[in-house]
């Protein structure tokens, strides 16, 4: 912006908006144009006045004392960009006669009424000056004037054709968010609303390549969005991501892609108590997976000991060995993940130890922040379980972990050891289990 342009927002400054009466007719006569663009607001008054509307009516209807008025038509000046929309309404003047309003000028540029203004790049620039000195010095120009939501340009459009760099771009995106999810939980607002703009690509002509490529990268991506709405506690979001997912890959033939899709759907019913649901679901993603990718078949082998568990079933050791002898990443994350999950399947046989051992193996899991809280829970709410004299210190830890996190399945883990801190003697123990309770009934960290 120019300096003159600056002394020119100044100086308007001293323009002074206007306010006309009950009769609408009042503001489409030239001259009435004119005092409402320089913002003219004793001249308002005046006219106002002029057509029968007393001064202390005007002073009732823009909410101003009858002395105040009487200043502003001596000369007083109103800068005040609230005042002067507090005067449009309460006389009637439609805003954008005062370059008020969002999508059009003020003054002789203004639109006649029910006209729509032409966003040019000249109404843009014009948008840009009312918006700093709305920021900066408290009112919009006369010469300028604020748009609205109705003036912006649509969606960033899609392509004309996609590349191999559209795919990657899709793949980094989808480890951004994984990092953010891993840190702290949820994500689910901002991973869903990226898996639904990314499927749109699917309409744009590609080469077959790029076609398979694209599918497996959108089914990746709301896999994630799944895993993220799982985790905010959005069930019914998270299934149909899943299931978006695997059909996706099914178009492509990325079989890999929908056994990890039907992998997490099943542990969306494990977790509502429906094991016998997510053994079907572990069972087709067995059958779809084949020999391929040990890793992946080790981990449905545990999600299937887990709920063979659950159901009380005499396989579930059978099934963990099996997962625990098919598992061969060494990425710190991962095997994180998978002795988190022995751990768990072992509480549920009864063996306290293992399962404690894992726990402690895990050590926070880094940046796999909900991993580490899930595993300090369990481990706490054994060492409460068994007695042991860490176990208040532990659960006390276990909580203030919980409380910052933005995942409603970490406040959910905390309902076992409030349980088991109730049934242990001493005001200590009842004051955690309350803390506890608190803490997983509340939803106010929580990020959608």
């Amino acid at each position: 912006m120019s300096y003159g342009h600056a002394e020119k927002i100044v100086r308007s400054a001293a323009a002074v908006p206007p306010a006309p009466p009950v009769d609408p007719r009042l503001f489409d006569s030239p001259e009435m144009r004119r005092i409402l663009a320089d913002r003219d607001v004793g001249g308002l008054f005046r006219a106002v006045k002029a057509t029968g509307v007393s001064y202390r009516t005007i002073a009732a209807l823009v909410g101003m004392s009858q002395s105040e008025v009487s200043e502003i038509i001596g000369g007083r000046q109103v800068l005040s960009y609230d005042l002067l929309v507090r005067i449009a309404q309460g006389l009637g003047v439609p805003r954008e006669r005062m370059g008020l309003s969002y999508g059009a000028y003020a003054g002789d540029e203004a639109p006649q009424s029910g006209e729509v203004q032409e966003v040019t790049e000249d109404v843009q620039r014009r948008d840009a000056i009312a918006v700093g000195a709305l920021a900066t010095l408290g009112f919009v120009p006369s010469f300028s004037a604020l748009l609205d939501n109705s003036a912006a340009p649509g969606e960033v459009p899609l392509p004309s054709r996609l590349g191999a760099s559209d795919v990657t771009e899709i793949r980094n995106t989808t480890e951004s968010l994984r990092a953010s999810a891993r840190l702290s939980g949820g994500q689910a607002r901002t991973a869903s609303a990226a898996a639904a703009h990314c499927r749109k690509l699917t309409a744009v002509p590609a080469a077959e390549q790029v076609t398979r490529s694209l599918g497996s990268a959108l089914a990746e991506l709301d896999e994630l969005a799944g895993w993220c709405c799982h985790d905010a506690g959005l069930d019914r979001h998270a299934r149909w991501h899943y299931r978006t997912a695997a059909d996706l890959a099914r178009r492509v033939g990325d079989d890999y892609r929908v056994a990890s899709a039907l992998r997490f759907a099943g542990l969306v019913d494990a977790r509502r108590d429906n094991p016998n649901d997510a053994i079907k679901l572990y069972q087709l993603a067995g059958v779809k997976l084949g020999n391929r990718d040990a890793d992946l078949r080790g981990w449905l082998n545990a999600v299937s000991a887990g709920a063979l568990a659950d159901m009380g079933h005499e396989q579930a050791a059978d099934h963990l060995s099996r997962a625990q002898e098919a598992w061969q990443s060494t990425e710190d994350g991962w095997r994180a993940d998978q002795n988190y999950q022995s751990a768990l399947v072992y509480t549920k046989l009864g063996r306290l130890d293992v399962a404690e051992q894992l726990t402690a193996s895990i050590n926070g899991a880094g940046r796999h922040r909900p991993v580490g809280t899930f595993a300090g829970i369990l481990r706490a709410t054994i060492y409460v379980q068994t007695g042991e004299p860490r176990g208040l210190g532990m659960a006390k830890s276990a909580i203030e972990s919980v409380a910052p996190m933005h995942s409603i399945r970490a406040r959910e883990r905390l309902e076992p050891l409030a349980k088991e801190l109730e049934s242990r003697p001493g005001s200590d123990y009842r004051e955690l289990a309350r803390m506890a309770r608190q803490v997983s009934a509340s939803r106010g960290g929580v990020n959608h």
